[in-house]
């Protein structure tokens, strides 16, 4: 992959057009303007409590997700291309969740291994021959996406399920607004406040019909024991919707209430941040106590959207993820925009022993896992981790696939020894409804340890501010 692309240097050591205002706005601020802001942001970040639950920790902690002042710059044009190349990637996922709940036409071609798909736990059965409202299935996803070069970009994971980050998103922007108004002034930055009222569109969008032109929304939650709840209250209280946990809504004659100080209230769209075995204890996990019982039969009928909808965990699945070029050529009749990072399928013998005699200089993760767990990223592991995992790949050769260790694009950040390049991905969040929306932007994750290649938040990554510059 050559040398690390630095977003805003070119290798002769000139600024790259999109950062040539923060170049110089950076080398202005002195060490004390940047601990002034930091502490700053940390004390606005703390009064919204935004922080997440570490677990694993000798306790599970709530930690603030460490912030970086120096925005993260898209030109116009840069942005535009990436635009194309998610919409693409986005309409093609669900046409795949379409045909695989219905006619299985892309098994039947035989482009994808019919018992990945039917033997996989996030293939939900009852799925199958239910036509959700306008055919979407995964309403809200977020597409991680690493830049190596000037032109090339990857996509690292397809987020279907109930992807979060987006209040922090939502949050940086306006820390950095409060604490950097003359920054804004100098440029044209494409705003990213306006995603709750986009969610909100998103949703009365899909609506079931006879909803009439005001839908009920309800935002169901797990609870406050749950990593991201500081989201699902954020969103809710943005949206102007109501936040729920299951006790609060039951079914009654066919239709789906939520209890309230008066008479009950009808619900017509449940965005839920629960997982699909908790829904609906008569139709999924019989113990779970998260879900509302007689929600599925009320789905399956027509009477309620749910978003995203069950089963759409099958698109974002590691072992599908090596199939997705496939998939969007599949659908689309067009090659991907937007290319995935090579990979090798440990269940394939051939790959397999590539994959044993190279661990070193690879990243290997867990086809179900996420977060940054279990997985092995070869080049910063010792030699005990790589033969221990070693063992844990030849005993369960199809729970992994590997990939090389990517040269991410680098993006100057401040740390203890001043301005210093550290890796970063980004996350864009993308609404399907009546139409498909994507917020200029996204989630900028960077790697705050020297080196490291590990973004995620539960593994020490902080984020940044992103900006997409309007023509």
């Amino acid at each position: 992959m050559g040398s690390i692309f630095n977003e805003m240097l070119n290798p002769d050591g000139s600024v790259r057009g999109p950062y040539a205002q923060i170049h110089g706005w950076v080398g202005s601020l002195g060490k004390d303007n940047v601990e002034r802001a930091l502490k700053e942001a940390e004390s606005i970040f703390r009064r919204l409590g935004i922080t997440f639950a570490v677990y694993g920790a000798e306790e599970a902690s709530e930690r603030l997700i460490p912030f970086d002042i120096i925005p993260r710059v898209f030109a116009a044009s840069e942005w535009r291309r990436l635009t194309i190349g998610i919409e693409q990637r986005v309409r093609a996922l669900n046409a795949f969740l379409h045909d695989i709940y219905h006619r299985q036409e892309i098994l039947r071609a035989g482009r994808i291994p019919k018992d990945l798909i039917l033997q996989n736990s996030a293939f939900v059965p009852q799925m199958v021959g239910l036509n959700p409202p306008r055919g979407v299935y995964a309403h809200i996803i977020g597409v991680d996406i690493v830049r190596v070069s000037e032109t090339e970009f990857y996509v690292l994971e397809d987020n279907c399920r109930t992807p979060s980050g987006v209040s922090y998103m939502l949050e940086d922007r306006e820390a950095m607004m409060f604490l950097f108004p003359d920054l804004f002034k100098q440029h044209r930055v494409a705003p990213v406040e306006n995603y709750p009222a986009m969610l909100r569109q998103t949703l009365e969008s899909v609506a079931p019909q006879g909803a009439g032109s005001e839908p009920t929304i309800v935002l169901l939650t797990p609870g406050i024991h749950n990593s991201a709840f500081f989201e699902h209250a954020f969103l809710a209280d943005e949206m102007g919707v109501e936040l729920c946990e299951g006790s609060d809504l039951f079914v009654d004659n066919g239709y789906l209430y939520m209890r309230t100080t008066q008479e009950p209230k009808r619900v017509d769209v449940v965005y839920r941040r629960i997982d699909d075995d908790f829904l609906d204890p008569l139709t999924f996990r019989p113990e779970s106590a998260l879900g509302v019982p007689g929600l599925f039969d009320l789905y399956r009928a027509g009477r309620v959207t749910l978003v995203n909808a069950p089963g759409t965990g099958i698109a974002d699945d590691k072992a599908i993820y090596t199939y997705i070029p496939d998939v969007v050529e599949f659908y689309t009749g067009e090659k991907p925009l937007l290319r995935n990072v090579p990979t090798w399928r440990c269940n394939d013998p051939k790959d397999l022993a590539y994959v044993l005699a190279h661990l070193a200089e690879l990243v290997v993760k867990e086809v179900h896992g996420s977060g940054g767990y279990g997985m092995l990223v070869g080049p910063t592991s010792t030699k005990k981790e790589i033969e221990d995992f070693r063992a844990r790949l030849k005993a369960n050769p199809k729970n992994y696939i590997a990939q090389p260790t990517l040269a991410l694009s680098a993006s100057p950040t401040f740390t203890e020894a001043g301005v210093a390049p550290r890796h970063i991905d980004l996350r864009p969040f993308v609404l399907t409804g009546d139409r498909v929306r994507i917020t200029p932007g996204g989630l900028t994750r960077v790697a705050l340890k020297n080196g490291s290649l590990v973004v995620n938040s539960s593994q020490g990554g902080g984020t940044k501010d992103t900006w997409v510059l309007e023509d």
